[in-house]
């Protein structure tokens, strides 16, 4: 790995490529809004027919929707030492997610009552990525916080192969609560959870990371549905002094870039023989691994090492990156935490791997990417709520209001607002 310098213009240069890996060009946007299109006018026949085209699966309408049976055996049938660790990780799930419940509110002062409603979505659709991997962690990440919320009808939709959905994903979908499992991914899928079909029920959100297809495809739909956000390949920023284990921050590096070749795992440390301790840790580990085809083309394209003149400067860049995951292998890892602002999740010490997160620490791993932690959180149940303004006035409650609406309204030029004010006033008291 090659080892940068900060403020060199190769290190400039590298951090400009980082925050462009999102960008899918007009020739997605074109060929998903196709798809798009054909969904709404076709439903079912739309989706069975890029289904078979994409994911080599030919189906019958009455297949796309996964039996209960067929759901119910692949929980019996996956390993015990798989099935109970979803468990354990969806009862984490659960008691984190449980702290974020958000109650409404009631005000009264003289005239007036007002409050704030806080109810969860009627329908949600959580999109659940195949390809290269099964994801079931993603499964519980998505489903868990929308049923603590209260959430009634929960459609995953998850791409097919040949071989069928894995049954780890299902027997994830049925631990965490999902309402029913389609044989669908790709635009077409995000096409009919946000139209409908005859199959597959509308939804009020959807939610879930995919490709740049199911990405582009959900920025698309919004406004029709809701959407949790527009997730792009996955990061890591390691920030390590000198009492960082180079082997963990390379092992760290690597769990990122194993994803995807899109994934990218950078790493600040203060001094060069740190940054070439870990540089020789990542070669060294990367023979090892059974992605190392995966990995490795996300180091070479990705991967950063950069020396910084201090921790100071190391959280300076960090709020910049905005970086989904980063981790602070540092002496005092909270003290740096307090500096810095943007971040998906911060994990504390080197003992903390990124892979505590995505599994079964309790937090959601759905995070925002692409530097759009400078505005974005993580997952929770907050994205599965509506919240309503109540007021209630008594005509005393409106008299002493009136003024100041009627002066607004006035500097408005909006006559009908000052007018619906003073007809009630004008009136005897019922």
């Amino acid at each position: 790995m090659k080892i940068f310098t900060d403020g060199s213009p190769a290190f400039r240069a590298r951090l400009a490529l980082l925050a462009d890996r999102q960008s899918g060009g007009s020739d997605v946007e074109k060929s998903v809004a196709a798809i798009i299109a054909a969904v709404r006018k076709d439903g079912d026949k739309a989706v069975l027919r890029y289904t078979a085209r994409f994911d080599g699966v030919k189906l019958a309408a009455r297949g796309l929707v996964v039996p209960k049976s067929e759901i119910d055996r692949a929980f019996r049938t996956i390993s015990p030492t798989t099935r109970s660790a979803l468990q354990q990780a969806h009862r984490r799930i659960v008691r984190f997610h449980s702290r974020q419940r958000e109650k409404g509110f009631e005000a009264a002062e003289p005239g007036l009552r007002l409050g704030m409603r806080v109810a969860p979505l009627e329908k949600v659709g959580v999109y659940v990525p195949g390809g290269r991997a099964a994801y079931p962690s993603s499964v519980l990440m998505n489903i868990t916080p929308a049923r603590v919320a209260g959430v009634a009808d929960i459609t995953v939709v998850t791409p097919p192969s040949p071989g069928g959905i894995k049954p780890e994903v299902l027997a994830a979908a049925r631990i965490a609560g999902a309402t029913r499992v389609v044989r669908a991914g790709g635009a077409q899928a995000v096409a009919a959870l946000a139209y409908g079909t005859a199959s597959i029920p509308r939804v009020d959100k959807i939610v879930g990371p995919g490709n740049i297809y199911v990405a582009t495809a959900k920025r698309l739909v919004f406004g029709q549905v809701d959407i949790d956000m527009i997730a792009g390949p996955t990061e890591v920023l390691i920030i390590a002094d000198e009492t960082a284990r180079p082997d963990f921050v390379a092992a760290d590096m690597l769990a990122q870039a194993e994803h995807d070749p899109e994934a990218a795992a950078v790493c600040l440390t203060t001094t060069r023989a740190h940054a070439a301790a870990v540089a020789a840790a990542v070669r060294a580990q990367l023979a090892t691994l059974q992605r190392r085809e995966i990995a490795a083309r996300s180091i070479e394209r990705y991967g950063t090492i950069a020396v910084v003149g201090s921790l100071d400067r190391a959280a300076e860049i960090a709020d910049k990156i905005a970086a989904e995951h980063l981790e602070l292998f540092v002496r005092k890892p909270r003290a740096l935490a307090r500096r810095i602002r943007n971040a998906g999740a911060i994990f504390l010490g080197q003992y903390t791997t990124e892979s505590l997160g995505d599994y079964a620490a309790g937090p959601n791993h759905v995070l925002p990417t692409g530097g759009s932690a400078r505005f974005s959180s993580p997952l929770g149940v907050y994205d599965f709520v509506k919240r309503t303004s109540i007021i209630e006035a008594t005509r005393e409650g409106l008299a002493r209001l009136a003024r100041t609406v009627e002066d607004l309204a006035d500097s408005e030029g909006l006559q009908g607002h000052g007018l619906a004010v003073r007809r009630r006033l004008a009136q005897g008291e019922d």
